[in-house]
């Protein structure tokens, strides 16, 4: 009997199964150099023009903040590649606070070492949100002015007659609070009085019938308005959170309980000159007196003004800033205890 030797036969790959990973090989090679083009295209300079333009980064400012921020004002062709490129190089935490001056025609590259390096326009002086007087009077050290003129320059009682941001003011009160942040530009003979006054008239723009008037409708004078926009300021800086927490406070006063804010707390242990502390008893805890503090706790920005004059339609009565960067409302104690149990640890110190 013949003997046969059966072979099985292999699975052949189609053709056009080769060619079509060919054709995929390609599209992704080709897509990638292409991202890549577009991507260092994008750190280009976004013009020609040697115009300079001045850019006030705040506190607190996230890089996706700063890139639409750039790229609003055209500096900057993408607001993406911005954010790719601060990424890529391990930026994101090393960005600086201030006022920087930059034309169309620099790259995204040198604006990031600006960024950086913090290398602020030194032609003028930035007034910051979120500051305390003390803070406001180092910045003036700063750039330029000596102790001794900023000092000088920062007595309430120069300001009152010709400035109506103060008009509103109590007897003895301080420019705590009334100095609105901005950018003001000097030269070798500006006094640090003049960039005051200034600030007081901006502030006093801000402080517009509409904003007066919200005011009232709270129950609130300007001088109070401002103290508790100020204590807004510095909880939280997103303009939704800003309004939820103004609504917390003010049914919080309305309701006869205290503030509970950690912020007054520490701010009235600065000012008395020794170590933050909640459990520092000053006029400014208002973890442990009721009602608003004597005055405001640093200088406001616009949506604080805001939040305080039409606060959101909310019936919260607690709120605790997370780790996370979200702020969480609440209605009962225990609910704000079991929240900030589960999202405050850093910022709560725990």
């Amino acid at each position: 009997m013949s003997s046969y030797t059966l072979r099985k036969a292999g699975r052949r790959i189609p053709r056009r199964l080769f060619i079509l990973a060919a054709i995929i090989a390609l599209v992704v090679i080709g897509g990638t150099i292409v991202v890549r083009h577009v991507y260092y295209q994008n750190l280009r300079p976004a013009g020609s023009q040697n115009v300079k333009q001045y850019v006030t980064i705040t506190s607190g400012s996230t890089v996706n903040e700063i890139a639409t921020q750039l790229a609003n004002l055209g500096l900057i062709r993408s607001s993406q590649a911005f954010e790719w490129y601060i990424s890529s190089h391990n930026y994101r935490d090393k960005l600086q606070a201030g006022t920087y001056s930059i034309a169309k025609n620099e790259t995204v590259q040198q604006i990031v070492d600006k960024l950086v390096h913090g290398k602020v326009a030194t032609d003028l002086v930035t007034i910051l949100p979120s500051k305390r007087i003390d803070e406001v009077r180092q910045a003036f050290i700063t750039a330029g002015f000596s102790p001794v003129a900023v000092d000088a320059a920062l007595k309430a009682d120069n300001y009152r007659a010709d400035h109506p941001a103060l008009s509103d003011n109590p007897p003895g009160s301080d420019l705590e609070g009334f100095l609105y942040p901005d950018s003001f530009q000097k030269t070798a003979t500006t006094e640090p009085g003049v960039i005051i006054g200034q600030s007081l008239d901006e502030m006093q723009k801000h402080l517009t019938p509409e904003i007066r008037n919200g005011f009232a409708a709270q129950g609130l004078s300007v001088y109070q308005g401002v103290t508790l926009a100020s204590i807004v300021e510095q909880e939280v800086s997103k303009q939704s959170d800003r309004n939820q927490v103004a609504q917390v406070f003010l049914l919080r006063l309305h309701s006869d309980m205290p503030l509970g804010s950690d912020v007054t707390a520490r701010y009235g242990a600065i000012r008395a000159g020794v170590t933050p502390s909640l459990s520092y008893d000053s006029a400014y805890n208002t973890l442990l007196h009721k009602g608003l503090p004597p005055g405001p706790i640093s200088n406001v920005s616009d949506s604080s003004l805001r939040a305080v004059a039409f606060p959101a339609s909310t019936d919260w009565l607690y709120f605790v800033a997370g780790d996370d960067g979200t702020t969480y409302f609440s209605h009962t104690l225990a609910e704000h205890q079991a929240l900030a149990d589960k999202y405050c640890h850093v910022k709560c110190g725990r």
